[in-house]
């Protein structure tokens, strides 16, 4: 059996549709009620003024199959510890098909390189509920929640160290 050769690189227009399938499967594949999901799916899509807005990174599989995305931003300092600079990390969206194949990590590590290339001090990240052992695997620390009208409840927070 051949490994899958994985690679990273900068989302597109011509992704989106790719992109925004692999995000309807993954939120289906969420702990919530149907109806929930379905109604919630629209405001998960990624469009083209958040290409110019967001830095969105595609994992593709064997070169031409988009088996994942990840999407960052500036945090907004108000959502971080002692309201130090810190990279946000929007979501990361794996094709079921792909799950448990290394994708999300590779696109979780990108991040981090980002945020650590990029002189943030750490990596914000407002997780789906089902996403906690993700990113406690990879070394997230949950974040208190300090204003219950504020704060949502999810947050994940990982400081950047200099390698």
């Amino acid at each position: 059996m051949m490994a899958t050769e994985i690679a990273l690189r900068q989302a597109d227009t011509k992704d989106l549709a790719a992109i925004n399938e692999i995000i309807d499967a993954a939120i289906m594949t969420w702990d919530l009620p149907e109806r929930v999901k379905r109604l919630s799916l629209p405001s998960y899509h990624y469009k083209q003024h958040d290409l110019e807005m967001l830095e969105i990174i595609v994992a593709e599989k064997d070169g031409q199959q988009i088996a994942g995305v990840a999407a960052w931003e500036p945090a907004n300092t108000k959502d971080v510890p002692q309201g130090q600079r810190a990279l946000f990390l929007h979501g990361i969206y794996v094709a079921p098909e792909h799950y448990r194949q290394g994708i999300g990590s590779q696109l979780l590590q990108a991040a981090e390189s980002t945020a650590l290339n990029k002189g943030y001090a750490g990596l914000l990240v407002k997780a789906q509920a089902d996403a906690a052992d993700f990113f406690l695997a990879h070394g997230m620390q949950p974040l208190e929640i300090e204003n219950e009208k504020r704060d949502y409840p999810h947050r994940y927070w990982k400081l950047m160290e200099k390698r």
